[in-house]
């Protein structure tokens, strides 16, 4: 099966070469860590642990904040050990730099055996943690192979994703095996695992990781707009983070709409791609809303229009400016993005009816009645309905708050399942209602 796969794939890289080398041209896309990807292992990972690596992947922006908190406590808890962290998406390399030290970054390799092996060779994992869903066959095989124990935290099968899952089960069961212990956010995503053949004795609930990111240090931007906003007597301030295509011309005509009853709201846009700022720009010009760039923005007040963040790493800190905001990708059929940063603030939320991929975040959040889920023809009067009232918005912001306290605790859990990979204790995750064992 593996040739066969490592034939198809490489076959797949060569017929699509043309895509990725225009893309590279166009947009600067995949150029970066090109030689770590093809499995040039830098230098910067020369380093050499005591008692072995902890290689945790993180595929883009997403996964980095949710697994920077484990890292932290991996580090505190097993200093004779080094923490490494990959990642897939430019983005996500750019955050995970800032966050673990580029000493300690590194790109994914592509799941060719001559790509992994060198990193393999170098790094020594003793344990190797995926956040999520990444299943590389021949990752996962090697991996086990080389000794490591491997462990995929915060586990989640989307909407979207399960029924391809469930058409390639047949694979899926050997692609699996090597894996020592599935950690999924919840006990729909222990069932589908299951379903497409992992074993039971290796799946435990331990929770949504996410739920225990911190809130994000202030940062200068954040005290800056402040400023510019109440220079400007700007209110109320809508955030729109994580937005994606077709989404924000139908936000900037909803916020016309707000700017006819409200002269001095601004509206903060953050597109989810970087790649997209400059269309997003033509965008707001041809729209007519005065609009500021944050690229461009340094000082002077801002009220009355729309601010383009086009920056990468200063979303989840600038919702804290928000009266309210609104969560991208699920206007459109997009999956939706994390609804978790702004509640975090105790901003009240507003989200489309597409959050398949946050499914029970969502969900749970409803159940509060803590977040607001709108149309694109409602969208507009639920803009207009919270921004004049500002007793619901506080109330939903607060709804919000207390909806990601409820269900914080999930590192503690996953921490100490994995310290019983390496030995060091069991996990203590729960499963069927009784304590889990650890895998052999």
């Amino acid at each position: 099966m593996y040739w066969a796969y490592s034939a198809l794939l490489a076959l797949g890289l060569l017929v699509s070469l043309p895509y990725w080398l225009l893309e590279g041209l166009r947009h600067g896309k995949y150029r970066a860590g090109f030689g770590e990807r093809l499995g040039r292992v830098p230098d910067r990972l020369a380093k050499q642990p005591l008692r072995g690596t902890i290689w945790v992947h993180a595929v883009s922006l997403g996964e980095v904040l949710a697994i920077r908190g484990l890292v932290a406590e991996l580090r505190r808890r097993l200093p004779e050990h080094r923490v490494v962290v990959s990642t897939t998406t430019d983005t996500g390399q750019k955050l995970a730099r800032e966050r673990f030290g580029e000493e300690n970054v590194f790109y994914f390799p592509l799941d060719l055996g001559f790509a992994i092996r060198p990193y393999l060779r170098q790094l020594r994992p003793q344990l190797v943690v995926i956040a999520e869903t990444e299943f590389w066959p021949n990752f996962l095989r090697l991996a086990r192979a080389s000794g490591a124990r491997i462990a995929v935290v915060n586990a989640r099968i989307s909407d979207r994703s399960w029924p391809g899952y469930r058409r390639w089960r047949g694979i899926l069961v050997r692609v699996l095996e090597p894996v020592s212990l599935f950690l999924t956010q919840t006990e729909e995503d222990r069932r589908r695992l299951l379903a497409i053949g992992a074993p039971a004795d290796r799946v435990q609930v331990c929770g949504n990781l996410k739920f225990d990111v911190s809130v994000p240090p202030p940062l200068p931007i954040v005290s800056n707009l402040r400023a510019a906003f109440a220079q400007a007597g700007a209110a109320p301030v809508i955030v729109c983070g994580s937005t994606v295509e077709g989404e924000e011309a139908l936000l900037v005509s909803a916020f016309e709409v707000v700017l006819a009853s409200h002269a001095r709201a601004v509206m903060v846009l953050a597109p989810r791609h970087p790649e997209r700022f400059a269309e997003v720009r033509q965008l707001l010009d041809a729209s007519g809303v005065p609009g500021w760039r944050r690229s461009e923005w340094s000082s002077g007040p801002i009220a009355g229009g729309v601010l383009l963040l086009d920056s990468i790493g200063e979303l989840a800190a600038i919702y804290a400016l928000g009266d309210m905001a609104f969560v991208g990708g699920s206007l459109v059929p997009r999956g939706g993005h994390n609804i978790l940063e702004p509640a975090q603030h105790g901003v009240p939320i507003l989200v489309g009816k597409h959050t398949e991929n946050f499914r029970d975040v969502v969900e749970s959040f409803e159940s509060r009645h803590a977040v607001r889920v709108v149309g694109p023809a409602e969208l507009p009067a639920a803009l207009v309905e919270l921004a004049s009232n500002e007793v619901e918005r506080k109330a939903l912001g607060q709804r919000a708050l207390e909806a990601v306290r409820a269900q914080t605790g999930a590192t503690e859990r996953t921490l100490a399942s994995l310290e019983g990979l390496l030995e060091l204790r069991f996990p203590i995750c729960e499963r069927d209602g009784g304590r889990a064992t650890l895998p052999q």
